[in-house]
Formats: structure tokens, C-alpha cells, sequence
């Protein structure tokens, strides 16, 4: 028998090329920050940018309450670090958001927009030259680097 709604869902999520580079002295840090300060929502976020997936699926892989997920989504969704993607339904028939990490990625720069004035605009160079999955070893790269210059 034919299933009248979507119990699955078959999202690909397309990442942006251009980060959005966040530093100490900016708002938005200190909610990404404290977002994934939790071990259990940092091992949400880490489940969802290798898949989307709804509260319910998170909850059965990661051993959790489905409430306690649904705090954790909600803390990270405010942060702007996932997003709803897309709606299935379970197998009774109740509606369930799907979850993915944010289609723009996020650097988060641990110094002021005075430290360093070309560094916001270096980084976005380099995401758009080498993409996203390259952000972290640039970021990791550029990190040694002005380490040791100083």
C-alpha cells in the first residue's frame, strides 16, 4: 500500500561559497559559542553536517531524549548554525522538521575586527577559492602562521 505524505526525506544541502567570518567583538559569536558548548549539541551538529536528519532519528543515533534534542536544535537554530530544510511525517502521521547544518558555513575568527584589518577578507578569499570543506585547514594554516610570526 502506497504512503499517502513523505516518510523520508531526500535532501541534499549545497553549501555556500562564502562564509560568514565571525569575531570576538561580534554579537553573533558568543550565541555560536555557547550553542555548541553542550557535548550533546556539539555531537548534533557533527551528526547533521554529515546528514540531515529529523529530532527523532537524532535522538535514536545519539541515545537522547527527543526533548532534550529539540532544546539542543532549538539553541543551535537561534545561533544560525542549522536550519529546517524540509518536512516528512512519521509513521502515525505527525509532522517532523529535517535538519541540516546552515548552508552558509561559519569561521569564527578568535580575535577583533582592529587585530588583524585584512584577515576577514583574506579568509573569504581563500573559502572561495579552495570551498568550504578547505575553510578549516586554511583557518588552521593561517592560525600557525600568526602564531609563529609573533
Amino acid at each position: 500500500m502506497a504512503r499517502l505524505l513523505p516518510t523520508q526525506t531526500d535532501t541534499t544541502v549545497e553549501r555556500s561559497d562564502t562564509p560568514a567570518v565571525l569575531s570576538l567583538d561580534d554579537d553573533a559569536t558568543r550565541d555560536v559559542i555557547e550553542a555548541l558548548s553542550s557535548e550533546t549539541a556539539y555531537e548534533i551538529f557533527r551528526l547533521l553536517n554529515e546528514t540531515p536528519a529529523t529530532p527523532s532519528r537524532i535522538a535514536d543515533q545519539l541515545d537522547q531524549s527527543v526533548q532534550n534534542v529539540h532544546y539542543h536544535l532549538e539553541n543551535l537554530e537561534s545561533a544560525g548554525v542549522i536550519e529546517v530544510t524540509d518536512t516528512c511525517y512519521s509513521e502515525k502521521g505527525r509532522e517532523m522538521s529535517v535538519y541540516v547544518v546552515s548552508k552558509d558555513p561559519t569561521l569564527l575568527f578568535l580575535g577583533t575586527e582592529d587585530d588583524r584589518p585584512g584577515l576577514k577578507r583574506a579568509f573569504r578569499s581563500v573559502a572561495s577559492l579552495l570551498g568550504p570543506p578547505s575553510i578549516l585547514l586554511a583557518a588552521g594554516e593561517a592560525v600557525s602562521q600568526l602564531v609563529t610570526a609573533e
